[in-house]
């Protein structure tokens, strides 16, 4: 049925869903996984390129710029760290398992994976943003779903209402 699983893998408690929900496809497909990390600015934690707003304050210098370096190549490692660790996992669980770290567009480069190595399936996560939001952010799975060379399966995580927040008050607080 799906013998190529690619999981397109973020740093949210979303890519945590993502990753569960294509390791159980692949074990009962005996399929095997490639796991995919977009190197993006559009991902939260993100290093952001100095703005104009900024370079207002703080002309662009070699220091600015090198920090910048700094950071991005910190975000790096970070997103192959997190990819070694699902990859272990997935061994160990007795999935055949590779991936790669892109950068670039998310939604692009997950079809384009998908079609350079002949996925069956595509997981993606879909946090539920709407409206505006969807319209200010964009849509990764929205983009895949209709430009994917094959199956794509969303896993959804809600975004959490303002009201579904917990608030902490201070007599909750323990010092």
């Amino acid at each position: 049925m799906f013998s190529k699983i690619l999981a397109a893998i973020d740093r949210s408690p979303n890519g945590n869903a993502v990753f569960d929900e294509a390791l159980t496809l692949a074990k009962a497909t005996k399929g095997s996984l490639m796991l995919l990390h977009i190197l993006s600015s559009e991902e939260k934690n993100s290093p952001q390129i100095p703005t104009l707003l900024t370079l207002e304050y703080h002309p662009l210098n070699g220091e600015l710029l090198e920090d910048y370096c700094q950071q991005w190549q910190s975000y790096e490692e970070e997103g192959f760290k997190l990819l070694r660790s699902y990859t272990e996992s997935a061994t160990n669980a007795g999935v055949s398992t590779e991936f790669t770290q892109n950068s670039g567009n998310p939604s692009r480069n997950i079809c384009e994976l998908a079609r350079t190595w002949g996925a069956d399936l595509i997981v993606i996560g879909r946090r539920g943003y709407s409206g505006l939001n969807e319209l200010i952010l964009g849509s990764v799975s929205n983009y895949v779903f209709h430009h994917a060379p094959c199956s794509v399966h969303v896993v959804y995580t809600p975004v959490p209402l303002k009201s579904e927040v917990p608030v902490v008050n201070e007599a909750q607080v323990v010092h």
